[in-house]
């Protein structure tokens, strides 16, 4: 069985290292020039560094990550409404983690490199269509360096090219649109001091306003700093979703001055700002999640399959969870277990779809933080006691809920791995 991979995002090198393991042959092919260490933070919950463990990357990861150790919720005027443990701390078998993109993407290709070969990765080939017949797939990319257009056949594609996939846009040519939420983002980095324990996520405000961060440097943090990931959200009125570039560079004067009051006791938040070198914008997008994902041999995986909100620390720990489970059936398949790569396509799809589903449009819906616009909408003067506002079982039922649907309550994890919930 050989099997082409387009994108080497986390999904496809996930993918790529997962088939590799199942002695399934694979090669990944990614529209960049070169893989760079590119974007922000991002958190990998306890259900995806399960699959990570099995990969042998935890400590590799763990170099890199902080192991996030609490989320905090406060309001706009910095008021606790609610407050959990996370990964070890909250009794899981794994930690969550919090890392830069970039750098776990990193690890991740060199070590598609280094157990798969230092051609297993193919990059500057951009998808441009795919045909299919009872021998196979035929997948045609454009080479970037000089617009060759290249045919490769293989028994199975799987498009793992992200939130503009092109392969997505062959499967559902048309009524698949953007949907923009109106509110945009704002997103950089800043080295700066401690905060809390070190360790710890916090999130405050509301839907139309929001703040969100955490640190990512653990070799940082060994050294008394903090290396913050930052998110400012804001609802915008009458606001377009642009045309084309959606990860731009953008000074602080467009959204900071509503957060310049925000400074408390424990966070400065305007300092937080003031202390990133580059601020990116990105529009809060989704896509609504498809009928299918699959067509013959040819499926979706990650962000091309069902491109979510960053609620709830989903994105790329779905992602993952879409590799273990593909190349789970693949492995059916080649063993003969499955009465044919079709079907081993369908059952993949019939597992993960409806799950995706239901979290983009929890997402839409504010997933976990909707205890901050409960917050909001209840006492948005603020509060003395928060249990006056929202008891203590209604905000415990919101953070079970979510984490049930998505995957990751502590006895599905510990149930995943083979163990006593």
């Amino acid at each position: 069985m050989q099997i082409v991979i387009a994108g080497a995002g986390i999904g496809g090198l996930t993918l790529a290292l997962m088939l590799h393991r199942r002695g399934i042959q694979c090669r990944v092919y990614e529209s960049a020039q070169e893989l760079r260490p590119l974007g922000v933070g991002i958190n990998l919950l306890p259900h995806a560094v399960s699959e990570i463990e099995q990969l042998g990357l935890v400590s590799a990861l763990a170099e890199r990550a902080i192991e996030t150790s609490q989320l905090h919720y406060y309001n706009k005027l910095g008021q606790p409404i609610w407050r959990e443990p996370r990964g070890l701390e909250a009794g899981y078998p794994l930690p969550q983690f919090s890392v830069h993109r970039g750098e776990f993407q990193m690890m991740l290709a060199q070590a598609v490199r280094d157990r798969l070969g230092p051609d297993a990765i193919v990059p500057g080939m951009v998808l441009e269509s795919a045909s299919q017949d009872a021998a196979g797939v035929s997948v045609q990319f454009r080479r970037r360096a000089d617009g060759e257009l290249q045919t490769v056949q293989a028994d199975i594609l799987v498009g793992a090219d992200g939130i503009h996939s092109a392969l997505r846009r062959q499967l559902h040519p048309t009524g698949d649109e953007p949907r923009f939420s109106g509110r945009m983002l704002w997103r950089a980095v800043t080295e700066a001091e401690p905060y809390l324990d070190g360790r710890s996520m916090f999130m405050a405000g509301h839907q139309d306003q929001k703040f969100v961060c955490y640190p990512i440097s653990e070799p940082l943090r060994r050294q008394g700093q903090s290396l913050i990931n930052w998110i400012a959200e804001l609802s915008i009125r009458n606001a377009e979703l642009p045309a084309t570039d959606w990860n731009r560079k953008v000074d602080k004067s467009v959204f900071a001055d509503r957060f310049a009051d925000w400074r408390w006791d424990w966070i400065d938040i305007p300092a937080i700002i003031d202390g990133a070198q580059a601020i990116y914008e990105f529009p809060l997008v989704d896509r609504d999640p498809l009928p299918r994902w699959t067509r013959g041999r040819v499926t979706l995986l990650g962000d091309a399959a069902h491109p979510m909100y960053p609620i709830g620390s989903n994105g790329s720990a779905q992602a993952i969870l879409d590799a273990r489970c593909l190349a789970d059936w693949l492995d059916l398949a080649a063993q003969g277990k499955t009465r044919s790569l079709e079907i081993a396509l369908l059952e993949y799809e019939a597992e993960r779809l409806p799950r995706t589903s239901g979290i983009v449009l929890r997402n839409r819906l504010n997933g976990p933080e909707q205890v901050m616009q409960m917050a909001e909408e209840r006492a948005p003067a603020g509060f003395a006691d928060i249990n006056d506002v929202i008891s203590r079982d209604e905000l415990a039922a919101v953070s079970l809920r979510y984490k049930q649907l998505a995957g990751f309550d502590p006895a599905a994890v510990r149930l995943a791995r083979g163990e006593r919930p």
